[in-house]
């Protein structure tokens, strides 16, 4: 579910019957090869590097290819919201690989001009190569220093792009997919690419789940990883008084998955000079829930960032295909997506 600006909410469901249920007909899986975790079935480039748009009508045919019937509602009409927004296409522009590999001569030009103009007027030296050379090195540490923070912090998850896939994710897993934006500087041309994976929820919602009724404390660790993300939505309430029974009733039919975890409902404030209500959902699941239930809203809050990483070769894990757990569900990368949210939040 979408609101006006574009902010996703969860709609809560038999999670079960999700991940285990796919919509492809009989026919159409007899037509389809045999897939494993983590294959890459459809990726498709963006259309500009300064507008970054791509071609579900193309996407939709090579799927179809592969034997994926989707229906629109589940593919294209997610999509274009998630990814169709100008705020969000020049937020993926600012943020891609190719815009640092450009920003980094020029950030260097600029430190370099800042360092040398603060040090020739404290620093006096009879030797003038001897300043330059200590401005090279300063502004060349900066720069490294700055250019490695914003690299490490793409490997995070995304409020702006991940975190929006997670309604897109939560309706294609039906169907055995996963969906994410990655991108990486190639022959120094940006290659920003819309990449559907395979994946089989089944596995790692049943070990994440086992984990979350064995481990003690997971509550207070999750609070801790994902006290950050918050979701910050305005929307315009049905009954204009806040209160009215409508309003209740709505919000009981239709209960977010991410959910404010100490109030046990969404933090909402009303701007009384208009029409709209700013609501904050966080992604802490809340506590009350089932371990299954909590386990999926990890699985789908954390989908889109960890197929970024799988596809861009960036997941850490063992490198001997010996030292690899048993529990990996995926042969194409070191982590499947269960241990990837046990190393990065559970420990």
């Amino acid at each position: 579910m979408a609101d006006k600006n574009g902010v996703h909410h969860i709609v809560e469901s038999e999670v079960d019957v999700q991940v285990t249920q796919t919509t492809a007909q009989p026919h159409d899986t007899n037509n389809r090869p045999s897939w494993s975790n983590g294959q890459v079935v459809v990726s498709v480039r963006s259309s500009s590097a300064l507008n970054p748009t791509f071609d579900l009508s193309l996407c939709r045919a090579k799927l179809e290819n592969d034997g994926f019937r989707i229906p629109v509602a589940d593919m294209e009409a997610p999509l274009e919201t998630a990814l169709d927004v100008p705020s969000v296409r020049r937020y993926m522009v600012f943020n891609s690989a190719l815009f640092h590999f450009v920003m980094a001569p020029v950030l260097y030009v600029v430190l370099w001009c800042a360092v040398f103009s603060t040090l020739h007027l404290y620093i006096t030296v009879s030797d003038y190569w001897v300043l330059c050379l200590s401005v090279s090195l300063i502004s060349i540490f900066l720069t490294t220093t700055i250019i490695f923070i914003l690299h490490h912090s793409n490997g995070e998850i995304n409020m702006n792009s991940d975190v929006r896939l997670i309604q897109v994710n939560e309706r294609m897993v039906k169907h055995k997919l996963l969906v994410a934006v990655a991108d990486w500087v190639q022959n120094c041309a940006g290659n920003m690419q819309l990449y559907f994976v395979y994946w089989d929820m089944s596995p790692c919602l049943r070990a994440l789940t086992e984990t979350l009724e064995e481990v003690n404390d997971t509550q207070n660790k999750l609070k801790r990883k994902l006290s950050h993300l918050v979701l910050v939505s305005e929307f315009t309430p049905a009954d204009p008084e806040v209160g009215g029974s409508d309003g209740e009733h709505d919000s009981d039919e239709q209960t977010p998955l991410l959910q404010h975890e100490d109030a046990g409902c969404p933090a909402a404030s009303s701007r009384r000079g208009g029409a709209k209500v700013t609501t904050n959902y966080s992604l802490i699941p809340n506590a009350s829930l089932p371990a299954q239930t909590r386990a999926y809203q990890l699985l789908m809050t954390y989908s889109a960032a960890y197929v970024k990483l799988l596809v861009s070769e960036r997941l850490s894990g063992p490198s001997n295909h010996r030292l690899r757990s048993r529990r990996n569900h995926c042969t194409a990368a070191p982590l499947c997506l269960c241990q990837y949210i046990k190393k990065k939040i559970l420990r």
